[in-house]
């Protein structure tokens, strides 16, 4: 019978100088989680391995010392599909959660979201089958290898001037990105445009720029930038204020005509439904950037999707944040807008395979089982270590 023989955890430093409008990097961390399985491939036993998303410390505690246990202490059979031949990440999620009461979606969705994604990783694999394509044939719809990622940097560091800011976006655009991300809100407004003028005046029409405020600013100034920001040609104005305050992203439509973009600190299905609901996002110009990694994984992503569909969404409207491989599989296999990416930070987790690079923004994933970390040779490298 197939059964998890172990869940082992490190909590990893990706620290760093830089800082966004509320945030440093300098003391960041992330868990590395490598759940292992009874099933050899090649006569070693099948692993799925996953992580948090940046931007949220590493959940070493909350993994070790209860989810973990849950998950080996649930009877093996009570972990599997139907055929009794692979895990079902389903029954596993509800043996995570099982205790847990409702609500409180903080830290646990990020320890819940890290161990999903290594299932979904072991799933696949004991399957054969890049990720992607196993959730296409789960959903009944055509597997596309070619996701739509942009650029995401453009970080608060010091004594970083426009010029080191303009050469960072430029290198993005070298490397195949058509839209760029920069960040706002960690300076004055004035020195902000500046910074923006800069960048939009040096990519002209190889790139799109977006912005983005990282939930910095209370309604007035909000306002006050969507203002300044409408006389350009931006790709999006992301997260504005709070992620919970919907009467402030609601407030902004009537300020900024343009596509605004939130939801990658929302954590669960009940929360994205009150932003759909009360936060006056628009459906034909809109983003929502749920990260499955962040937000209990992708058994609770695919009921997001699902609040989406009820709510008159299309699926081509999410682009997560995350840069991670995980949410490139799910944007293949289920059709989303795209994917984040980071160039050049949070290494080794951000990225795509050895030898995969963007052409005019679109990437195409390689045929590699599961999620594909083993195609990425630093990555790969670190989990390697966590369960030699």
């Amino acid at each position: 019978m197939i059964r998890i023989v172990d869940v082992v955890e490190v909590t990893k430093p990706i620290a760093t100088q830089i800082r966004n409008a509320y945030i440093d990097f300098s003391q960041m961390t992330s868990s590395l989680v490598g759940v292992v399985t009874n099933v050899e491939r090649n006569g070693k036993p099948v692993i799925g391995y996953g992580f948090n998303s940046n931007g949220r410390y590493g959940q070493g505690g909350l993994i070790r010392e209860r989810f973990r246990k849950r998950l080996l202490d649930a009877a093996p059979e009570s972990l599997l599909d139907p055929s009794g031949e692979n895990l079902d990440p389903e029954r596993c999620w509800a043996a995570l959660m099982r205790n847990e009461k409702p609500g409180g979606h903080g830290e646990r969705s990020v320890a819940v979201g890290t161990i999903d994604m290594a299932i979904w990783d072991a799933v696949a694999k004991i399957a054969d089958k890049p990720l992607f394509r196993l959730l296409a044939e789960r959903e009944g719809r055509e597997a596309d290898p070619r996701v739509f990622v942009y650029a995401a940097g453009g970080y608060y560091y010091p004594g970083k001037d426009l010029t080191a800011l303009v050469a960072e976006m430029e290198s993005y655009v070298a490397r195949g990105y058509r839209v760029v991300k920069m960040k706002i809100g960690g300076a004055s407004i004035g020195d902000d445009a500046r910074r923006i003028e800069a960048v939009l005046s040096a990519l002209g029409s190889k790139a799109q720029l977006a912005v983005d405020a990282n939930g910095r600013f209370d309604l007035e100034t909000a306002i006050a930038y969507a203002k300044m920001l409408r006389e350009y040609p931006l790709f999006w104005y992301e997260e504005a204020g709070d992620p919970l305050d919907y009467a402030l992203q609601a407030a902004l439509a009537e300020f900024y005509p343009g596509p605004m973009a939130t939801g990658e600190n929302l954590f669960s299905h009940q929360d994205a439904r009150n932003l759909l609901r009360y936060g006056g996002m628009r459906p034909d110009r809109d983003w929502l950037q749920f990260d499955c990694a962040l937000s209990y994984g992708l058994v609770e992503f695919r009921r997001t999707l699902s609040v989406l569909t009820q709510q008159g969404w299309s699926w081509r409207r999410v682009i997560p944040h995350g840069g991670h491989q995980m949410s490139l599989m799910i944007a293949a296999g289920l059709g989303l807008g795209g994917n984040e990416s980071y160039p050049d930070l949070f290494q080794p987790y951000g990225g795509f395979p050895d030898g995969v690079k963007p052409v005019d923004s679109i990437v195409t994933l390689p045929e590699l089982p599961g999620i594909g970390f083993e195609g990425k040779s630093d990555l790969y490298a670190e989990m390697r270590a966590l369960t030699a």
